[in-house]
């Protein structure tokens, strides 16, 4: 069975579907990882995001891994630890932007269905449940208002890299947030909307528990252990 948890940044989709897998005995993805991926490697680099020819022959020779140690997911590029570096200020600002390439996304895309073969699965990203699972039997839309999506991730970097959340304030980040909620819902390439058939959350005034029992009352079917 696979499960997909799309949605703009900052309604929890990363915590929720990492959570839901554990709960019901699924593989979690986080498929923004990817694409945060792709981003770190292209500017570490210096290869343009306007040369296709370059970015084809990257997406070529990717390759990405995911492990898991004492229940955190580390991310690999080239046997390269990207877990950390993934997340900065950089990444974040530009990941958008590499997202919306053609070339990017059909690689990404193959990448994502081939995880999927390995068994139940939760899926989090944004266009998981229009393009790349459009079958999916469960599909999860997860929204906020875009003041509490910044306050989350505001609060976020704060506790996690507070180093980075110094020079920052809670509109600004929230300004980022509305910045990629533009990007993303208006590119052409498998922009970020809602799938017809997708149970729609709004998480502004739940608790990360309370979204978990939400989407479990969808009726989910827990995957024994062999």
């Amino acid at each position: 069975m696979i499960i997909t948890i799309d949605g703009p940044a900052g309604t929890g989709k990363s915590s929720i579907a990492r959570l839901l897998a554990e709960n019901i005995g699924y593989t979690f993805f986080d498929t923004g990882a990817m694409y945060r991926a792709v981003t770190y490697v292209l500017l570490d680099r210096k290869i343009p995001f306007t040369d296709k020819g370059q970015i084809e022959e990257l997406l070529a020779y990717f390759d990405f891994r995911i492990e898991t140690s004492a229940g955190e997911y580390h991310y690999y590029v080239d046997n390269k630890d990207v877990s950390h570096p993934i997340r900065s200020p950089l990444i974040t600002k530009h990941v958008s932007e590499v997202a919306a390439l053609a070339v990017v996304r059909e690689k990404m895309v193959i990448l994502q269905r081939r995880f999927a073969e390995n068994g139940h699965s939760v899926f989090e990203g944004r266009d998981l449940g229009t393009v790349v699972f459009p079958n999916a039997e469960l599909k999860v839309y997860l929204t906020a208002s875009a003041e509490i999506r910044g306050e989350r991730r505001f609060r976020e970097l704060l506790f996690k890299r507070p180093s980075e959340a110094e020079n920052l304030t809670k509109e600004q980040v929230t300004q980022d947030i509305l910045r990629r909620d533009l990007q993303d819902s208006t590119r052409s390439e498998s922009p970020l909307k809602i799938a017809d058939d997708a149970k729609v959350i709004d998480t502004s005034f739940m608790t990360i528990e309370e979204v978990i029992g939400a989407i479990l009352a969808f009726g989910i079917r827990p995957h024994a252990a062999s």
